[in-house]
């Protein structure tokens, strides 16, 4: 009896443990479930925000910018620095290739100061000057999205630092007012400033940079002023050439070679009419003495007739 009792105990006692067991994995998947369909709303929701906020992007700058987008952009390094170079202690590669297609011109004016050491100042002038008038429209020269909107009252005056695509940033300088503000997204052309005399400024004029992760190229080694437009598609930026100016556009060496021409031409003329002057002084003075030669033979004909 005992026995059989004993037997009943510890059957009921398995049973009991088995649908625990069963239970307690039960609610261990079920915990498991609910945490995925969590992470799942989660993931879902972030990719509805980031969708929305790439297609605001593609609205504001357009198809030609599918591959731009707000994260890649947020994850570049020093976004958040007041500096312009904000890449202090990056490691910069020997060459890379640059796209700079899309450019347009910041403002239509002639070059007035060229990129280099200034003697006078004793200092590096990083970019370039170009000529405008207080109030003239400065444009963007590559879509992109403004870093910096500031102030410096002994160097840029009212500038803006844009950073593009392409892996350039772009500084702006002496505005007389801002048109766009921090985190704005710009396209190639679009207004950003009035230009002006701010900051340290002798004059009206747009003080122009292009930067790749903080190194200050010359920008004539990208863009060909005097025709407006970039010397090619792709720039190769070089750790030893990167401040030299280049002049290898089609249309800037024709134009070049026209320039040369002319002047070799005009030089020609003037050596031509020169020569033609001293000639007709040379006749006009020879004549001259073949007059006089002839006056004081004459004379002196006479003068011996008389004393005859």
């Amino acid at each position: 009896m005992n026995l059989n009792k004993l037997i009943t105990t510890t059957v009921s006692f398995a049973i009991a443990l088995c649908v625990s067991v069963a239970t307690q994995a039960q609610d261990n998947r079920h915990a498991s479930m609910h945490k995925d369909y969590i992470a799942g709303i989660g993931n879902n929701a972030n990719k509805i925000k980031n969708e929305e906020t790439n297609k605001f992007v593609k609205g504001v700058l357009g198809n030609e910018t599918e591959e731009l987008t707000v994260s890649d952009i947020d994850e570049q390094f020093g976004w958040d620095s007041p500096r312009v170079n904000c890449y202090g202690g990056i490691e910069i590669p020997a060459t890379a290739k640059i796209d700079v297609t899309g450019f347009h011109m910041p403002v239509p004016g002639e070059l007035t100061s060229a990129y280099g050491y200034r003697p006078r100042f004793r200092r590096m002038h990083r970019g370039v000057d170009l000529n405008l008038n207080t109030g003239d429209t400065v444009r963007a020269a590559f879509n992109g999205r403004v870093r910096i909107v500031n102030y410096e009252a002994r160097g840029y005056g009212k500038y803006v630092v844009i950073r593009h695509d392409n892996g350039l940033e772009t500084v702006y300088g002496h505005f007389s007012k801002h048109l766009v503000e921090r985190n704005q997204f710009v396209k190639a052309g679009e207004p950003i400033g009035l230009g002006g005399n701010t900051g340290r400024s002798f004059g009206a004029h747009l003080h122009f940079e292009t930067r790749y992760l903080g190194v200050a190229i010359n920008p004539a080694a990208i863009i060909d002023f005097e025709n407006a437009t970039v010397h090619s598609d792709v720039f190769t930026f070089n750790k030893t050439t990167y401040q030299n100016s280049r002049n290898y556009s089609p249309a800037a060496a024709q134009k070049s070679y026209a320039k040369k021409s002319y002047k070799s031409k005009a030089k020609k003329s003037k050596y031509s009419k020169s020569k033609s002057k001293k000639s007709k002084k040379y006749s006009k003075s020879k004549s001259k003495k073949s007059k006089a030669t002839a006056s004081a033979k004459t004379k002196k004909s006479k003068s011996s007739k008389k004393r005859r």
